[in-house]
């Protein structure tokens, strides 16, 4: 695609959002085919299995970390442009904010870009659950919760004015960390291959890691021929459901690669449970089903914005540019889903069977 041709023709602004769609499709249909999660992996790990969600987590991860590192060898995308580089980070706010996003997620059983998908497969309770962690997101954004965000996350803040580079600060070569996530991809194959998944979801897998990667390369190449600023930056959903929400409740609304990669998950994810017969409608169990699930996109909401995204924005999108909030986010909600379903899900199975 000819980025520049297409910004003389319909201009920057739509231009972003039309890119955020086409990275939002690829998104949807790979995440609803391959059934990617983190709070499944999560909970197979704390239960100590070694299941298929766990390889299909691995190799979206695995799969973009090779691809960015590979297009910023190649000098396609440069890490350093991207946003979440080029601002302080907060170090207090990816523990705090990432082990309050685990609890949520295990609570609402799915990350924000699952519900995003199951919600386009006609999953009603999904569709609250997201509308209730956009809410959140806002409230935390620009709301009631600002404050309280802001001030845990400036407890901790990375030094320089700038997020850290793990593989700068630790001197690695450039080329570390294309090795690193061929190194996770192994990994995940050797996990797939226990677990006999199927040729199809692996490529779906890779697909969504492939998503991420698109999303950077498309803002980075729109930044370059664009007269204003561009954001650089690729799938997350926190602060996009929060602007996607605002979108549609504002006046003058303004276009951009988050309005464009909402709508094109939620697309993506309808067009491939259509083919596969897969959408249904689905409502809330009880009443205390859907407590718990509002009550987890509530903790989800501002959890991921006070870590600085969610489990894809940090797990995946910030996690292959090595950026060190990124990782320690994605470690915090690893322990905080970890331990969410030890203490809550766990021991009701355990009181069932006693």
């Amino acid at each position: 695609m000819d980025i520049l041709a297409l910004v003389e023709r319909i201009g920057e602004a739509p231009a972003a959002a039309l890119l955020g769609l086409l990275t939002g499709i690829i998104f949807g249909v790979a995440a609803q085919r391959s059934r990617f999660c983190l709070r499944a992996a999560s909970v197979e790990f704390a239960r100590g299995q070694m299941g298929d969600r766990i390889a299909v987590w691995f190799l979206t991860f695995s799969t973009a970390v090779v691809w960015v590192q590979g297009a910023q060898l190649l000098g396609l995308f440069h890490a350093a442009d991207a946003r979440l580089m080029a601002i302080p980070g907060s170090w207090s706010g990816a523990v705090i904010g990432g082990l309050i996003f685990g609890v949520g997620m295990v609570l609402a059983r799915g990350c924000p870009g699952r519900l995003l998908v199951l919600a386009a497969n006609g999953n009603l309770r999904a569709i609250t659950t997201g509308l209730v962690f956009a809410v959140a997101a806002q409230m935390s954004l620009a709301g009631w919760l600002e404050g309280p965000r802001n001030s845990l996350a400036s407890l901790w803040i990375t030094e320089g004015g700038h997020n850290m580079n793990l593989l700068t600060t630790l001197g690695l070569p450039d080329i570390s960390g294309l090795l690193i996530g061929l190194a996770f991809a192994v990994l995940a194959l050797i996990v797939s291959r226990r677990n006999r998944i199927g040729a199809a979801r692996l490529v779906f897998a890779s697909g969504v890691g492939f998503a991420v990667a698109v999303g950077w390369v498309a803002t980075f190449t729109l930044a370059q021929v664009s007269f204003d600023p561009v954001a650089v930056e690729s799938a997350t959903f926190t602060g996009p459901s929060a602007n996607t929400l605002m979108f549609f409740l504002v006046s003058d609304p303004v276009l951009n690669f988050d309005i464009g990669m909402v709508p094109g998950v939620f697309l993506g994810s309808f067009l491939a449970s259509i083919a596969a017969r897969e959408f249904r409608f689905q409502g809330f169990e009880d009443e205390s089903n859907m407590r718990r699930m509002m009550t987890g996109a509530l903790m989800m909401g501002f959890g991921g914005m006070l870590a600085g995204g969610c489990s894809i924005g940090n797990g995946v999108t910030g996690a292959s540019i090595f950026a060190g909030t990124a990782w320690l986010a994605l470690f915090s909600m690893w322990i905080g889903a970890m331990a969410t379903d030890f203490l809550v899900d766990q021991r009701g199975v355990r009181a069932q069977a006693a």
